[in-house]
């Protein structure tokens, strides 16, 4: 498994206590897609490399683009 994404696993509690080794491994290879499917759309909304120059632009299209409310 990509580092980032175990890393992303573990702050979100999925790997305390065993709950990780608890998921069997359906469960398991869902979660990972799914990541994978969030990194997929957040390059999606950064397609056009000339329409994104300024960085808190780009974050806050990814926010908007999950429905998420950004803080600059």
């Amino acid at each position: 498994m990509n580092e980032r994404i175990e890393h992303c696993l573990y702050l979100s509690g999925l790997t305390a206590q065993g709950c990780w080794d608890e998921l069997d491994d359906y469960a398991r290879k869902g979660i990972e897609k799914f990541a994978m499917l969030i990194i997929e759309e957040c390059c999606n909304q950064l397609h056009d490399p000339n329409r994104y120059s300024d960085g808190d632009f780009a974050k806050w299209r990814i926010h908007k683009h999950f429905g998420l409310d950004y803080e600059r």
